[in-house]
């Protein structure tokens, strides 16, 4: 079921709409498609949702799933924070002499939301994680600049990138680096704990990241640390493919990953991430 999140409580999206005379889609997804329209839309439903709060649940209460569960595609930025480069031993990198790339997680089976929802990939000994802050795309961009990139951004959630990094490596082949054994993964992609429209965020390069392994902070970082914004990461992804609405864009990751220090997670160990204006989401890493 889709839900408005108001004040920590959610309303169930649909029958929202109809008691105050408006029509929305059931699938979050779909809201993705017109999202001009229902960005308008759903503010009113938040503005008047106090007024119905017999219909709410408490968020705290509340079972949640990824609140986009199928996005048409999930795309990553690699390598994009100049803490996380410096850690991996690149500590003098200039962006003059980087080259932005992306890689693909499986957008049907990767994405998870919160709960015991993570599997550890079997026979991995190195599976790390990496907060990272996710971007939906609300409006269909091929070849945007990056002065209007940020126009074609719907909202912004919280995703975990987890890799296995032991199948990522391959030393002895020609290619040296296997980015699907590594990170497609099924529910290597936990996301949530909802989505933040894009105009509750002034600045995405302005936000803070922290992510906690069983209650330690391993992650506390900021985004404006990245090496290719926000924005010049959408034009750039655009220029190679058209990006759809509800399309999932990964942003990087900053310092604090498992692999420099030799540091992995293991079944039961759980995940806080946390991003500024947005929330916290916790999994589980189940078996």
């Amino acid at each position: 079921m889709s839900c408005l999140v108001v004040d920590g409580r959610l309303y169930p999206l649909t029958d929202l709409a109809a008691a105050l005379g408006r029509s929305v889609p059931g699938a979050i997804v779909d809201l993705f498609g017109d999202w001009p329209a229902f960005q308008s839309v759903l503010g009113d439903l938040a503005q008047a949702a106090p007024s119905r709060s017999r219909m709410a649940v408490d968020v705290a209460s509340a079972d949640l799933l990824a609140p986009l569960l199928y996005p048409g595609k999930v795309l990553c930025a690699g390598a994009n924070y100049y803490d996380h480069m410096a850690e991996m031993g690149f500590p003098d990198v200039q962006k003059a002499t980087q080259r932005l790339f992306f890689f693909f997680k499986p957008a049907r089976h990767a994405v998870v939301g919160p709960g015991v929802t993570v599997e550890m990939p079997r026979g991995s000994q190195m599976f790390d994680w990496e907060i990272e802050l996710a971007v939906v795309i609300g409006r269909r961009a091929r070849y945007v600049g990056v002065a209007q990139a940020l126009d074609y951004v719907a909202g912004y959630t919280i995703a975990i990138d987890l890799s296995a990094r032991d199948f990522n490596r391959a030393p002895d082949q020609f290619y040296k680096f296997d980015w699907v054994a590594g990170k497609a993964i099924d529910t290597g992609c936990p996301v949530g704990p909802w989505i933040v429209p894009a105009a509750a965020i002034a600045d995405p390069q302005n936000v803070g990241l922290k992510l906690w392994v069983n209650g330690e902070c391993k992650q506390d970082s900021h985004s404006s640390k990245m090496i290719y914004s926000v924005a010049e990461q959408i034009a750039r992804a655009s220029e190679i493919m058209t990006l759809d609405p509800g399309d999932l864009l990964l942003t990087g990751t900053p310092a604090g990953v498992g692999v420099p220090k030799g540091t992995f997670l293991k079944i039961g160990d759980r995940i806080d991430a946390e991003i500024e204006h947005i929330g916290r989401l916790s999994v589980t890493i189940g078996s």
